[in-house]
């Protein structure tokens, strides 16, 4: 089942991006399925701690913006949606030149609210970080 009531072109949403934090971050959408949103970031100097290797909070950027994007594809036009708290668990270290990818679906869609859920993975597959973001809906006031 399809859970999205607005466009969800990929191309589209990158647009979006363009001059914002997701597009200098280099944050691209790679497919948009019945339920779910999967992202690519790559892993350079834009986004590593002095270690080497991916800063937490660039890892809390890829996760608030595909959830925040899914979020706000699931309501009508006369709402939208903001973000309430996001949280991160960060599993595994990823080294400066990998991509890592991201799959974000939903936890809980209601009236009021919403918790998406964000998995990050490294280039080998293993789970780098997992993430929750919950969004308040609210009315629309452009």
């Amino acid at each position: 089942m399809n859970i999205w009531r607005r466009n969800a072109d990929p191309a589209e949403m990158e647009a979006r991006f363009q001059g914002s934090l997701p597009g200098l971050f280099g944050i691209r959408i790679l497919e948009v399925g019945p339920d779910f949103i999967r992202a690519e970031m790559p892993v350079d100097e834009r986004h590593a701690q002095p270690f080497g290797i991916l800063h937490g909070g660039a890892s809390v950027v890829l996760a608030e913006t595909i959830g925040s994007i899914a979020s706000t594809l699931t309501l009508p036009e006369d709402r939208r949606a903001v973000g309430l708290e996001v949280n991160a668990n960060h599993i595994a270290g990823v080294p400066v030149g990998q991509v890592v990818t991201a799959i974000c679906r939903p936890l809980h869609l209601g009236r009021t609210t919403q918790v998406w859920q964000t998995e990050i993975h490294r280039a080998d597959g293993r789970l780098a970080c997992v993430s929750r973001l919950t969004t308040a809906v609210i009315e629309r006031r452009d």
